[in-house]
């Protein structure tokens, strides 16, 4: 009788010496998984270094053909090379019994890796339809290969007749009954120690846990319905690779039960690999190909638990529950570099790296726990799953970030606020007033019928009036609820961080302090208005929304404008101005900073927080924008507390709210024509697109006719290579006018100084010139329109930049020029 589970029957090797065929396959298995490795790991990493960058620079994900293109490749590099050695070694050396289960099992787990690739196909942010898919995907390839497997034993009986002995049933090995042993002769049953089904399975289940402890501590759950099916998906990835990792494999190593573990276990860790490379969205298959890899040897010893008789009872356990970690604890949408070195990203490695060496641990107790004679029992088994799922539980609970955390979605309704007529409103208090009166009005009544669903469903959400909208917490059937609505325009997805084990430490700069006005403020002239006309901003309030502000600055502390309806925090609470990422310092510095460093030094300023961690989303910004049309004292209500009265004159938003957040082009378009009816000058940064494609002014509120969108030169006057690039879809001429923002030196926490580079460098640039103008000449103030054209008037013309693209003679560079500080202030001053 063969050896059990042997793809082929293997003659004994009788010859003595050194077969040289042997050791020649030998090798080469040694090489092409080597290969398999690098080629798989250069392949994800690399793509998923090029998707980043495109998010990065053109703000656009991978067309959806590149993932089914990626599995292609990945399948030719990584399953091509061991079939054909398993191939040559089946024809050539026929009882290379172990390269020809290796090379077999490579072959099957590249083709699964790289066909799972391909639900990478669907958006990043919608991840639970990706969970979905991939659960369907890798449930049908299990049962496409074990029908395959069926078919062919089948056709085989029908061929062979009463010849044919079929391979042992799978249960009746998981059953404990004697099996042959690897030489070929039968195994006695009193040589095999009895091992059920029960702790089999659980034996992978607590290996799985145990893996499973990092993201415990580190990670985050989504929603409700993205962790169960996060554990869907598990399951199913679990069970195909039973289908690979199984009897038949681990026979080809059966030599010695040593055998069986190491090289058994070295060969499923290079098959785990590929596989893992098809397991999980953009950025958490990385994880994957380190979380699951190191699993082998601990597969391998529970194969082996019961030598020589080989049951992969807990193989589809282990790996699914090894691989439920990257799947519910990390958001795709926030492996992004956009988010900084230490959030989701840095604390997915850490989670990654710690479950390598838990891996390594699980790998090497294993062996020593089940070894020949010594039976697991079932209830040393349950009690020992149980000790330790109480246990995983408690770290959870206390070390973690425990509860659910998923995904929101921001209701648009159609019904929004009529503004007409507010622009002739001549007293500027009351045309402020007037306009949040008629946003909240319109609010009310209109969501009134929503509020009231939403509620009997036990729903939480928060509701806007600056753009008519709802965020709710709900799922894709929430969704698709919310979409039927009569009074509902569209629900978008709306990006919700999941919290992190601790924050980001604060920014620090390491610039030096300015001795003198800044070449960025001399260029505009900011200097010569002071000097010359005696203005600086005084009697303008700038408000800024951003990562925050350090009021403590001496740069930034004299003029903050203080009260309690000055400074709000949505994202942490916090009661004082703070700022830990540094760009809202640095942007608001550049507006209204003292030392030299501001355009407007002498205007006061107003802060908000809308990107705490360099990622919001639609009310996040909302949240910030109404605290700048009707601010509100710490702890008020933006509908009933709103102060109208208080609000800044001119808005800097060094920001933009791309699809990968949840806006659309018409997201925040409400907002911005509200601002406008108010008479509240909004100025916006174009974005860093730059050259890299045409129309790369694509993100909100830079795309919108009421926002004055600010491009980047630098010092010599030359267009950055980073600044976006117009028109705008819908054919407006972007960006508006150009400001320096190259090496821009600014204020940073903690009383240090930085110098950046973006158009957010050259937003604030303009906010101040704007507050300069209004400061010198107040009739302008709320004159929206005669105050742009005032700016394009005065704007000087840019040193020309060639630019390399093939966008046609459409393409918007330059706007009206670069903002001219002296000649604009001049300007308005005439005007009385």
């Amino acid at each position: 009788m063969q050896p059990y589970g042997s793809p082929e029957p293997v003659e004994p090797l009788k010859k003595p010496g050194i077969a040289w065929e042997n050791v020649i396959f030998a090798v080469l298995t040694v090489f092409v998984g080597a290969w398999m490795v690098a080629s798989v790991t250069a392949l994800q990493g690399g793509i998923w270094v090029i998707e980043q960058s495109i998010i990065a620079t053109l703000n656009r994900p991978l067309p959806s053909g590149a993932p089914p293109f990626i599995g292609f490749v990945a399948i030719l590099l990584a399953a091509l090379p061991p079939a054909f050695v398993g191939m040559l070694a089946s024809r050539f050396a026929p009882d290379t019994v172990g390269i020809r289960a290796a090379t077999r099992a490579w072959t099957l787990a590249a083709v699964f890796g790289g066909l799972l690739g391909w639900v990478r196909s669907v958006p990043m942010e919608h991840n639970e339809l990706y969970l979905l898919l991939l659960a369907l995907a890798a449930a049908g390839l299990a049962l496409w290969q074990r029908g395959w497997r069926w078919l062919r034993a089948w056709l085989r009986a029908r061929r062979e007749g009463p010849a044919y002995t079929a391979e042992p049933d799978l249960a009746d090995a998981q059953s404990g009954r004697a099996e042959p042993s690897p030489d070929g002769s039968p195994a006695a049953a009193d040589d095999v120690a009895p091992v059920r089904v029960g702790p089999s399975r659980l034996a992978g289940v607590l290996a799985g846990m145990i893996v499973l402890v990092p993201w415990l501590i580190l990670g985050s759950l989504g929603g409700l319905t993205e962790t169960l099916l996060a554990a869907a998906a598990a399951a199913a990835v679990g069970w195909l690779i039973t289908g690979v990792l199984d009897e038949r494999f681990f026979a080809g190593f059966a030599a010695s039960r040593g055998r069986a573990v190491g090289l058994g276990g070295l060969a499923a860790g290079v098959a785990l690999v590929p596989y893992a490379a098809g397991i999980g969205g953009s950025g958490v298959q990385l994880a994957q190909m380190l979380v699951l890899p190191p699993l082998g040897f601990a597969v391998a010893a529970l194969v082996a638990r019961a030598w020589p008789t080989l049951t992969a009872g807990g193989t589809g356990w282990l790996i699914g529950v090894g691989a439920f970690g990257p799947l519910a604890f990390v958001d795709p949408e926030e492996m992004s570099i956009l988010l900084g070195m230490r959030d989701i990203g840095y604390w997915t490695l850490i989670a990654a790296l710690a479950g390598i060496a838990v891996a390594g641990l699980v790998g090497t107790a294993y062996p020593l726990i089940f070894v020949p004679g010594r039976a697991w029992r079932r209830g040393t088994a349950w009690a020992t799953a149980g000790v330790v799922a109480v246990a995983a539980a408690g770290v959870y609970a206390g070390l973690g970030q425990p509860g659910l955390h998923g995904e929101r979605l921001f209701v648009v309704l159609k019904e929004q606020a009529d503004l007409s007529g507010l622009a002739q409103v001549t007293d500027r208090a009351a045309r402020v007033r007037q306009t949040y009166e008629r946003l909240t009005g319109t609010a009310e009544r209109s969501q009134a019928s929503l509020r009231a669903a939403l509620d009997d469903w036990n729903l939480d959400y928060t509701p806007y009036y600056l753009v008519n909208g709802i965020s709710v917490e709900g799922g894709p059937l929430v969704r698709q609820w919310l979409s039927g609505r009569d009074d509902v325009d569209r629900v978008l997805l709306e990006q919700d961080l999941r919290p992190l084990p601790e924050p980001a430490p604060a920014e620090r700069g390491t610039a030096a302090a300015p001795t003198a006005p800044l070449w960025t403020i001399t260029m505009i002239g900011a200097d010569k208005v002071w000097q010359d006309l005696g203005v600086t901003g005084a009697g303008i309030t700038v408000g800024s929304s951003d990562s925050g502000v350090d009021g403590t600055h001496p740069a930034l502390a004299a003029n903050f404008r203080g009260g309690n309806d000055s400074w709000y925090d949505p994202w942490n609470r916090t009661s004082a101005p703070t700022d830990n990422g540094g760009h809202g310092t640095h942007t608001t510095g550049t507006a209204v900073g003292g030392d030299g460093i501001g355009v407007a030094p002498g205007a006061n300023w107003v802060g908000c927080v809308n990107l705490d961690r360099n990622m919001g989303n639609p009310a996040h910004y909302l949240d910030c924008l109404q605290f700048m049309l009707a601010p509100f004292p710490q702890g008020g209500d933006a509908w009933r507390d709103g102060r109208p009265d208080r609000a800044p004159q001119v808005l800097t938003n060094s920001w933009g709210c791309p699809w990968l957040e949840g806006c659309d082009a018409r997201s925040l378009g409400p907002a911005l024509a509200a601002f406008r009816a108010a008479g509240i000058y909004f100025v916006a940064a174009a974005g860093n697109s730059g050259y890299g494609g045409c129309r790369t002014v694509t993100d909100p509120p830079a795309i919108y006719a009421d926002a004055l969108t600010v491009g980047a030169v630098d010092k010599r006057g030359a267009l950055a290579d980073f600044s976006s690039l117009g028109p705008t879809a819908d054919g407006l001429i972007k960006p508006d006018v150009l400001a320096p923002g190259v090496d821009v030196l600014s204020a940073y926490p903690g009383g240090t100084w930085a110098i950046n580079s973006g158009t957010s460098m050259a937003t604030p640039h303009v906010a101040g010139v704007v507050a300069l103008m209004w400061s010198a000449q107040p009739k302008l103030i709320g004159d929206i329109d005669a105050t742009t054209k005032i700016l394009r008037d005065t704007a000087t013309a840019p040193t020309p930049t060639k630019v390399p693209t093939n966008c046609g003679s459409d393409v918007d560079l330059y706007g009206s020029g670069i903002v001219n500080a002296l000649a604009a202030v001049t300007a308005a001053k005439a005007l009385g």
